[in-house]
């Protein structure tokens, strides 16, 4: 009983300290955004004159009001269109097991190892070529591919999972291909979609290398990429930077809120099932 409860204590502290140094550095982040621009605060030092203006020029300077718009488009884009690959793909990898299904499986895993900086050259010769350099689409291809090893791996888990007594009676029933798959397993797959419509979302907000390489209009990048436009005269101003760090990381932060217990289940899911 002694030991229980000795572990009960030791993971509380754990987890107080974790959330101490998680919180941390927002806290400082915050801190910094409210002191004069210009200078360049040290420690966790609240400022005399806490200088709130510091967000609205932020705003003001990255036109976050076009970002906004232009990470939803991008949004709207990427996630809906990965969904229905990923699903389909899933699908037949781990359900139908079709022929050269573990080649395909060892392909995208093998995907997963790319990483972002490694294609980034290659993508944007293709896309000077394409003619695509410096639109939305420059920044939407690439993610939808670039996502589709993780997306398609996570599907797969899930349709591999199903009970093959599931399928087998709608094919008793009469069901096609079609019928098997749109009114009897994506049904099924709610959870695991919402949750990895979830994730994509997210990392499609938050993508900061593709839009600052591929788009040099920053009204058209994702709201990560807006860290760009405080380049040049502002690109040693600190709590503007700080500012602009914050606003950029508010919608994140909001989604999360919203919506923790999926991304949490999300996250959960993927290590039972992968």
């Amino acid at each position: 009983m002694q030991i229980a409860r000795g572990e009960r204590w030791a993971g509380r502290v754990f987890l107080v300290a974790l959330m101490g140094l998680t919180v941390l550095p927002f806290i400082s982040i915050f801190t910094t955004a409210l002191h004069p621009s210009g200078t360049v605060p040290r420690g966790l030092v609240w400022p005399a004159e806490p200088q709130w203006g510091n967000f609205v020029t932020a705003y003001r300077v990255a036109e976050m009001h076009a970002l906004l718009l232009s990470s939803t488009l991008i949004v709207l884009a990427v996630v809906p269109v990965s969904l229905v690959i990923a699903t389909m793909a899933g699908f037949a990898i781990g359900l139908l097991r079709i022929p050269g299904a573990r080649v395909l499986l060892a392909l995208f895993v093998l995907g997963l190892t790319l990483p972002f900086p490694g294609v980034i050259v290659p993508i944007y010769i293709l896309e000077r070529a394409l003619g695509i350099y410096n639109t939305r689409l420059a920044i939407v291809l690439p993610l939808i591919a670039l996502f589709m090893p993780f997306a398609v791996f996570w599907m797969r888990a899930h349709f591999i999972s199903m009970p093959a007594e599931i399928s087998d009676a709608a094919r008793v029933d009469g069901a096609s291909l079609w019928d098997l798959f749109w009114r009897i397993h994506v049904p099924l797959a709610r959870a695991p979609l919402a949750s990895l419509a979830i994730l994509l979302s997210i990392w499609t907000w938050n993508q900061f290398l593709l839009a600052l390489v591929l788009v040099e209009d920053p009204t058209r990048r994702t709201m990560a990429g807006a860290l760009g436009a405080f380049q040049g005269q502002y690109a040693t101003d600190v709590p503007l930077l700080c500012a602009g760090t914050l606003l950029i990381l508010t919608p994140t932060l909001i989604l999360f809120v919203l919506f923790q217990r999926q991304i949490i289940t999300a996250l959960l899911q993927g290590a039972v099932k992968g």
